[in-house]
């Protein structure tokens, strides 16, 4: 399929993963916009709004607008998000809403958002950023893995409900990317508790060791493109031959043994 002349809608698009995805759909000839919490000027997006994905009704604003300028939406990728590490003892209730809030519902939310312009635009694609450690959930990001396991799922069940308007969603699975993420990653840590302390300082530099390390965000944003090039895209693409045996394992062992392996490397 081509899609050169479509409109797409980026969450978080101001950097890493989001601002890559930016990049290879605006040389495909998309026009792009980006909604994220802090703004950069990039020639390859259209426009940058400033705007909580949290703020249904601003996104359904600025939806409105992209929309009536364009005449049309068709492509809206819910990409923004943060990470929290740490043992859920030591996690605030205040973190752990304002995850699940970003990561999760503001991804239902501004989905259902998108929907009504899609529909308006006679069908389109909803592109959801999810994580391998959905999948493959990680001690110390619990929360985090938990929202990406959600979104999965929701993407899933949403498939479903939008099919008869011609709209197609598909779940993006990137291992460890390098990005700005790892810096941004909260830590929650009581310095009156010790009983995790090496745990969690061990699991953490794993984490970001690995990130450090691993592949570019263009990696993902070609995926995106390819996956939107696609005529009946994946529910699922994970991205990465590693991670792709990574993702496979649960069809094949018990939960018990993936839970065993990951304890032994993260904890």
């Amino acid at each position: 399929m081509k899609i050169s002349g479509k409109v797409a809608v980026i969450t978080g698009a101001s950097g890493g993963i989001g601002y890559s995805m930016a990049k290879y759909l605006y040389k495909e000839g998309v026009k792009v916009y980006d909604i994220s919490l802090s703004t950069e000027k990039h020639e390859e997006i259209a426009k940058s709004y400033s705007a909580d994905v949290n703020d249904t009704q601003k996104i359904n604003e600025i939806l409105e607008e992209i929309y009536n300028e364009n005449g049309h939406l068709d492509i809206f990728i819910n990409n923004a998000g943060f990470g929290i590490a740490g043992a859920i003892e030591d996690a605030s209730p205040e973190k752990i809403y304002a995850l699940v809030n970003t990561n999760l519902s503001a991804v239902i939310a501004l989905s259902g958002v998108a929907i009504k312009f899609l529909k308006r635009s006679k069908g389109g694609r909803i592109i959801n950023t999810c994580s391998v450690g959905g999948i493959i959930p990680l001690p110390f990001q619990a929360t985090y893995s938990a929202t990406k396991a959600g979104v999965e799922i929701f993407g899933r069940a949403l498939a479903n409900e939008v099919k008869p308007f011609n709209i197609k969603v598909t779940s993006v699975l990137p291992g460890d990317t390098k990005t700005g993420f790892t810096q941004n990653r909260i830590v929650e840590n009581n310095n009156q508790n010790d009983s995790y302390r090496k745990d969690v300082e061990k699991s953490i530099k794993k984490m970001e060791k690995d990130e450090i390390t691993g592949k570019s965000p263009d990696t993902v944003g070609k995926m995106v493109v390819k996956l939107l090039k696609k005529r009946n895209p994946p529910l699922r693409k994970t991205i990465g031959f590693w991670y792709k045996c990574v993702v496979f394992l649960p069809r094949i062992l018990p939960t018990k043994l993936i839970n065993f392996l990951v304890d032994k490397i993260y904890c």
